[in-house]
């Protein structure tokens, strides 16, 4: 281990921020993706390969760590960076969105939330507490507080009423966090509150009085418009103390990073990459690309030749679309890491023109290269 967590802001361009994280485990530039490593691995994409394609960071889950192998037999094991190989920093989701995810399996209360395993059947009991202690078993170098995440569309007062409680489990994951021994270890608390500004507003004051180490806004991309949740972010983001890191929880597309960095966001995550990657989809500077389509069948292209990432020069359309059409392995692990290597180039780009002042330049331009679209068609 290295350096205790700590975030330096570098620059600023509008609302867009420029910075670094430094963990444990090496620094992370900001903005920043990370990867989503629910079992302790990216889908089908070994450590080496998801370094390779510029990640410094990657995420955990509280959850399905703690039923599968257990946080104790990974900390017997050496801890989850040692146990999945990956020496970079690591971020765990404390369980949070799975309550709203399992909810047919969970009962909660002020105590915490007890969940039927989907394994197995086993009741099994998360409270604020053991959220943090499973996460300092695994060893995350940035941890999260326990949480209620709601759908969207939801009733006013459950808004309201998640809301609190996500409060007061922040204030015990915050004492919890304290009483053991941190290493230089990092708890972020979650902004709550729905599609509600002014629960937003009230969340973030609370939080920033407990105090802690960085500040999510969760609860969003989870069933509301894109444009509200772009709203929220905005309305939410300036309120989070400026030398503290701003995460946006589960999110999102390309398109929704571009317009988070915007609103003053530093880092994310989400499935999509991966996801999306293992059902034929591509994400490239042209917008996304489904190689599941017929018309990609004879296209002898890459996907981009500019792009920094091999794979997506080399492999033509032609074998990508075979492999997605066979549903071969290689075809989802491809795509996959293709879809990663173009977040991470995003996330450089978007560094890069922050750091020169160039940002909203930057943006209109990507949009309009989205916009546009591959336009050239494929080899008669």
């Amino acid at each position: 281990m290295t350096e205790p967590f700590s975030f330096r802001l570098i620059k600023t361009d509008g609302a867009a921020r420029r910075g670094e994280i430094l963990t444990p485990h090496g620094a992370v530039q900001t903005p920043a993706f990370m990867p989503v490593g629910t079992q302790a691995t990216v889908k089908g994409i070994s450590p080496e390969a998801v370094a390779a394609t510029g990640a410094e960071i990657v995420l955990g889950n509280t959850y399905h760590l703690m039923l599968r192998p257990g946080a104790e037999r990974i900390a017997a094991l050496g801890g989850l960076h040692k146990f999945m190989n990956w020496q970079q920093a690591i971020l765990t989701d404390s369980g949070g969105f799975q309550v709203m995810s399992l909810s047919e399996l969970r009962k909660l209360d002020e105590s915490g939330v007890t969940f039927r395993s989907h394994l197995d059947g086993v009741m099994v009991e998360l409270t604020p507490e053991r959220a943090i202690e499973i996460q300092a078993l695994l060893g995350a170098d940035i941890s999260m507080q326990l949480d209620e995440c709601l759908k969207l569309p939801a009733r006013a007062k459950e808004i309201a009423r998640a809301m609190q409680l996500s409060l007061r489990w922040a204030e015990r994951s915050k004492q919890a966090f304290e009483a053991g021994k941190r290493g230089g270890r990092a708890l972020f608390g979650i902004v709550q509150g729905g599609d509600d500004t002014a629960l937003r507003e009230e969340s973030a004051r609370a939080l920033i009085d407990i105090g802690f180490d960085g500040y999510a806004i969760g609860g969003l991309a989870v069933g509301e418009p894109q444009e509200v949740m772009i709203k929220i972010v905005a309305e939410t983001a300036p309120l989070l103390p400026e030398g503290r890191p701003r995460y946006l929880m589960g999110v999102g597309t390309p398109h929704d990073l571009l317009e988070a960095v915007a609103r003053g966001i530093d880092m994310f995550d989400c499935v999509l990459p991966t996801r999306n990657g293992r059902h034929g989809m591509a994400y490239t500077r042209f917008g996304s690309i489904n190689l599941s389509n017929a018309r990609h069948a004879s296209d002898s292209r890459p996907l981009d030749e500019q792009s920094p990432h091999p794979a997506a020069r080399t492999y033509s359309r032609a074998y990508l679309h075979h492999l997605t059409k066979a549903n071969e392995i290689l075809g989802q692990v491809l795509l996959s890491t293709i879809n990663l290597a173009y977040y991470q180039e995003l996330m450089f780009d978007m560094r890069e023109a922050i750091a020169a002042g160039r940002f909203a330049d930057f943006h209109s331009k990507t949009m309009a290269g989205w916009e546009q679209g591959d336009i050239a068609p494929p080899p008669s």
